[in-house]
């Protein structure tokens, strides 16, 4: 049903392609092609080097394919980090109510009160020498009060329906009952909340790293646009340098959203037809 969504099938495309190519680009690339001065420094995009080279004799096109897959990787953990913590705890909030829902509302009511963009840049300030995973999890860690906010919304509506009230008198317990009748029907919602939570995480690593905070040893899209700035490839007219991270961002940006529209129609028909 998802790939009959024109917008699903049309963001899943561009990203498989994305991700097909960079894959590829990888495995065929010599490790030694990788180190600095492999190349003349400041080449325009030409055959042997089709997006490029930088100040430090790098291949533009070698370092987007390893970017595109070390931002996606960003992205899932982080996503996937959030999303799952914000479902246990907005599920178990809902359910459960009382005293466990007060306290959880509370903890969730002060996550989302910090502006979590401070902390992002404080934690990954002090701690040295993030790497991409550090970088997700620490994004992750920031992703899940939001979505927790909302399934419990959507649980407290549910548990009141005449399904769950069958499954409490057939002798099922709280744990059965969120994991068998609530959560298949947030399913579908919690898939768009997680392409959300990509997009979102793919963005804070970018701002993070042009602030200097990214993956010193790793390159993301966000480290190349950090890079090209900091080596003056907009005053030196090194257009194809920050030009082709900027598009890759936007490619990953244009695929993630039509992704969550078509999972957000699918997921609510009516919504179908107005975006």
């Amino acid at each position: 049903m998802l790939f009959r969504n024109r917008k699903f099938l049309i963001g899943f495309i561009i990203i498989a392609i994305l991700v097909t190519v960079a894959i590829v680009s990888n495995t065929l690339t010599e490790p030694a092609l990788r180190r600095t001065g492999s190349f003349l420094p400041k080449l325009p995009p030409a055959s042997g080097w089709p997006l490029g080279t930088d100040s430090l004799g790098r291949s533009v096109a070698i370092q987007m394919s390893e970017a595109i897959l070390k931002s996606l990787l960003v992205g899932l953990v982080a996503a996937t980090l959030g999303t799952f913590l914000g479902a246990v705890i907005g599920f178990t909030a809902g359910y459960f109510g009382g005293v466990v829902d007060a306290f959880l509302r509370m903890l969730i009511d002060v996550f989302l009160a910090v502006p979590s963009l401070l902390f992002l840049i404080l934690i990954a300030s002090l701690v040295k020498g993030v790497g991409v995973l550090a970088m997700a999890v620490i994004i992750g860690m920031f992703a899940w009060a939001s979505p927790a906010r909302q399934v419990r919304a959507q649980v407290l509506s549910l548990k009141e329906r005449p399904f769950v009230e069958l499954a409490r008198l057939s002798g099922m317990s709280g744990l059965e009952i969120v994991f068998r009748e609530l959560m298949p029907n947030m399913l579908q919602w919690l898939g768009a909340n997680f392409v959300n939570a990509f997009i979102a995480a793919i963005l804070a690593e970018a701002g993070l790293s042009l602030l200097g905070l990214g993956p010193q040893r790793d390159m993301t899209l966000g480290m190349m646009i950090y890079w090209a700035l900091s080596y003056g490839a907009i005053l030196q007219n090194l257009w194809w340098w920050w030009l082709t991270p900027v598009f890759g961002l936007i490619c990953l940006f244009l695929s993630l959203y039509l992704l969550h529209l078509g999972l957000d129609e699918v997921s609510n028909p009516r919504l179908a037809g107005r975006v």
